[in-house]
Order: C-alpha cells, then sequence, then structure tokens
C-alpha cells in the first residue's frame, strides 16, 4: 500500500490504525505526488492519498494519481472534516472510496480498504467481460462478412466450409466464398491475408466483397487477379502485406476445373485415380508481392465423380508431433487417404493444436 500523506502526524495515524489490522499491509510513504509518481509500481494493490499535498490539491491530485497509479489499484482519498463533500466528487472522479480524517478507526480504515480492493477488482472484471463481449460481437459481424454462404442453384453438388480462429482465439484474414453464375459454372475462392487482427479481416472483407462482385459482373480470369491485386495495396496498411489466394471455376457440367493457386497451398482432390494435391502449383505469387505478376491457368479434368478441398494454411501448420512439427501438404494428403475421403469434422479434429486461422471449403460432385 502506498500512502501519500505530507502530514508526519496523520501519517503515523494511519499507519498505527493499519497495524492493528488483522493482516497489517506493507505500507510506503510519498509525501507529495512527484514522489509518488517514483513509488506507484506494479507491486502496489492500494492508494491512500490526501487531497491537500504541497505540489496538488483536492481532484488535481486524485486525477494525477489515477493517471499513473497501475491499473489494478485501488484509489481511496483522505479529506478534512470541513472538505467532506470533496470525497463524493472524488469517488465520482474515479476513486473506490473516502475517508475522513478524525472519523477513522482501525477496523473502519481495515475495512474501508478492503472492500475498495474488491470493488476495483470487480471494475476490472466487468470491464474486461465488457471487452470480451465486444471483442466477440466484432469477431461476429467480421466472420459474416468473410464467410458468407454460398450462391449457388444447382443441387449437384454437396458444399461444406469450416472456420477455426487459431491460438489467439481472433480472427485474421482468412476468407471464402462460393458463386454460381447464370452460366451454370461455379465459382470458388479461399484466400488468407497475411497478419492477425482486426486491420488484416476488415482487409480480407474488401477482398471477399470485391471478388463476389467481379465474379457476379463476368469478371473471372486475369482481370480479376489484377483488380484485386489493386485494392489490395490501395487499402492495405503496410507495403509488406500480402494476401495468398486459390480460385477454381468447375464447369457447368461438373467435369472440368480452371484454377488459380496465387501463392497459395495446392488444393487436394479425391478422384477415381485416387488424393492427390491439384499438379502445376503455384500459378504465380501472392498477391501484393510484385506489380506486374501474372497467374498461370491450371486446367484440372474432374471426371464424374470427385471431391475437392480448398483450405488456408493454418490448416497444414498445425501442430503435430513432439518435438512440435507442422503437418504440411504431404501429411494432410496422408490423412485424407487414410480416411479414404474428405470428412471434414474428422480431419480437423486429427490436425493438431492451430497456431493460426484455418478456414476450409470442401465441394464433392453428387453421385446421379
Amino acid at each position: 500500500m502506498l500512502l501519500i500523506e505530507d502530514d508526519d502526524g496523520d501519517a503515523f495515524l494511519v499507519e498505527e490504525l493499519l497495524k492493528q489490522a488483522m493482516a497489517p499491509p506493507r505500507i510506503s510513504r510519498a509525501r507529495s505526488l512527484r514522489e509518488a509518481r517514483r513509488k506507484l509500481t506494479a507491486t502496489v494493490q492500494c492508494v491512500l492519498v490526501d487531497l491537500n499535498l504541497p505540489d496538488a490539491s483536492h481532484l488535481e491530485a486524485l486525477e494525477e494519481v489515477l493517471a499513473v497509479a497501475p491499473p489494478h489499484a485501488a484509489v481511496l482519498v483522505l479529506t478534512g472534516v470541513s472538505d467532506a463533500h470533496v470525497g463524493v466528487t472524488a469517488v465520482q472522479s474515479g476513486a473506490q472510496d473516502y475517508l475522513v480524517k478524525g472519523e477513522v478507526d482501525a477496523r473502519l480504515l481495515a475495512r474501508s480498504i478492503r472492500y475498495a480492493m474488491e470493488r476495483k477488482r470487480a471494475d476490472l472484471a466487468q470491464r474486461k467481460l465488457v471487452q470480451v463481449e465486444l471483442t466477440a460481437k466484432e469477431n461476429r459481424r467480421l466472420e459474416s462478412a468473410l464467410l458468407p454462404g454460398p450462391l449457388l442453384r444447382t443441387t449437384s453438388i454437396e458444399h461444406v466450409t469450416r472456420y477455426l480462429p487459431g491460438s489467439g482465439g481472433t480472427l485474421a484474414g482468412d476468407f471464402f466464398d462460393t458463386v454460381q453464375t447464370p452460366d451454370g459454372a461455379v465459382h470458388l475462392v479461399i484466400g488468407d491475408v497475411c497478419g492477425h487482427g482486426p486491420d488484416e479481416a476488415a482487409l480480407g472483407v474488401a477482398l471477399r466483397i470485391a471478388w463476389r462482385t467481379l465474379v457476379l459482373a463476368g469478371q473471372t480470369g486475369d482481370t480479376l487477379l489484377r483488380t484485386l491485386d489493386a485494392l489490395l495495396r490501395a487499402e492495405r496498411k503496410a507495403p509488406e502485406i500480402f494476401t495468398t489466394l486459390c480460385t477454381a471455376t468447375i464447369t457447368a457440367d461438373l467435369s472440368h476445373a480452371r484454377m488459380r493457386v496465387v501463392g497459395h497451398p495446392p488444393p487436394v482432390l479425391v478422384r477415381a485415380e485416387g488424393v492427390e494435391v491439384v499438379d502445376g502449383t503455384p500459378s504465380g505469387p501472392p498477391l501484393g508481392i510484385f506489380p506486374d505478376a501474372e497467374w498461370r491457368v491450371i486446367d484440372v479434368p474432374l471426371g464424374e465423380k470427385w471431391t475437392m478441398m480448398l483450405y488456408t494454411d493454418g490448416l497444414i501448420e498445425a501442430a503435430v508431433g513432439e518435438p512440435s512439427g507442422s503437418l504440411g501438404v504431404d501429411g494432410l494428403v496422408d490423412l485424407v487417404r487414410e480416411h479414404g475421403t474428405i470428412d471434414l469434422d474428422r480431419l480437423i479434429t486429427h490436425v493438431g493444436t492451430l497456431s493460426d486461422d484455418l478456414a476450409v471449403v470442401m465441394v464433392r460432385r453428387r453421385s446421379t
């Protein structure tokens, strides 16, 4: 406990009263605000401050203490009998309680300090709860914009998605979307803005909405990627931020796909021939790296029976084994082969501890 009191007699009285407590606190004393600033360290749990000090008076003294005290420290004020009304104002300004000199005994002083500390803990817990609730609401809002429902008319495709936040519990910039255009083609995208936090998530939202808008407007080739690249450069907070993504356009007869793997992990395919990753990846570098980048189209025959999985690197970077290693693309393919099919829930259960966000889109041609 830090006692900020310039009067030796008043300070002696407080110290003597506290010695009678069942668990006497360790007390340090400061005679001025200047001295108190040096002593208000993280170890201080409670501050008892006189509102009439040599270098500050009344609420000025309290405001200074509240500004420099540790966030967890309870603050009580000492007032004179004639300034009792100031104590009420002090509580309204942020103090946990006030005590009037000459009207305090050992029991009242100890109880006031104990209650003030409990109120401070309750206030901090309430603020933390409110912050958690606000963060959860923001995450839900961003998640709905990053991970929308598909725009599909066909019933010939099974479409399944999964998203899990990383170890920090907050959203990053992973996003996905699926749109079927009037010609019957099905377009998919999955992307990952580097970094974590609300700025990256907001950038992911912008890119996802831009992708859907361009696809609905009939722009699905190089123009789409160049536009997304320009948008990323215009909206990012720092020049080192880049985005990886994978796009796929499945023909209306569901037998063929045209893909662009833009610095992104390659999709996994399950066909009659077995389990494999898309051959010939990547198509080119991530968005935001080279201003004149080009991205090669990868043609993939799908056949009559197939399953395709697009995912972000959180899936293959999951911690597995001892010492901790990552799953990797080969490990992911091995898991799919072991299961015999792509079962997202079972797959995610087996991948290990996530260090990054995980987003997955699986599309499967239904048997006719």
